[in-house]
């Protein structure tokens, strides 16, 4: 029992440093703004990463394409890696760091926004992806851990979670995610 209640209070430990940086803070009300006015030009929100991370992703790509607390129309929002067939040809045929930049080559926008969620902010695919974003015009945002890792240098904005702990950096990305679902369905669509 005192293993449970330990983790716990790590991951609201986390989630109190996350209150306290106002950097922060700044940096998810930006993310906020950009997307509202993606999401009004007529632009699309992206959302890539690995493992947990991908289910993370997906689950967030959900929110504005699905809904989040509003009965509204849905948002263009996707996660990257929902196409197996693409997913596993383009790994097969080229490499697994390819898979995302590839995607992003095809159908990405001047305009669009690319999220990628990375615990360490070194995954190979997304820094590749964030790259070809940048060439194209989209603006990424990152969601990293402490340090942001190798993608820092790439991301027009990153939230990095004050932690290099990947379960505790996870369920804040999670949190910093629904912020951003919530508020841009707000600001799009009114309050509740």
């Amino acid at each position: 029992m005192e293993k449970i209640k330990n983790i716990i209070q790590a991951s609201i430990e986390v989630k109190q440093q996350v209150l306290q940086n106002e950097e922060l803070i700044i940096t998810i009300e930006k993310v906020v703004t950009l997307v509202v006015n993606a999401f009004k030009k007529g632009n699309r929100v992206y959302f890539c990463g690995n493992g947990g991370s991908a289910a993370d992703a997906q689950h967030l790509a959900a929110e504005f394409s699905g809904r989040f607390y509003i009965d509204r129309k849905a948002l263009p929002a996707e996660a990257l890696h929902c196409n197996t067939s693409y997913l596993t040809a383009v790994a097969n045929d080229y490499s697994y760091d390819v898979v995302y930049s590839r995607i992003i080559e095809g159908i990405g926008q001047e305009g669009d926004v690319l999220i990628g969620l990375s615990t360490s902010g070194n995954s190979g695919n997304i820094i590749k992806a964030f790259e070809t974003a940048r060439e194209k015009k989209l603006i990424t945002v990152g969601l990293t851990g402490a340090t942001g890792g190798a993608m820092k240098p790439v991301c027009d904005y990153l939230i990095n979670i004050p932690s290099s702990d990947t379960p505790r950096i996870q369920e804040s990305h999670i949190m910093a995610g629904h912020i951003i679902c919530q508020l841009v369905e707000e600001k799009i669509f009114g309050p509740l």
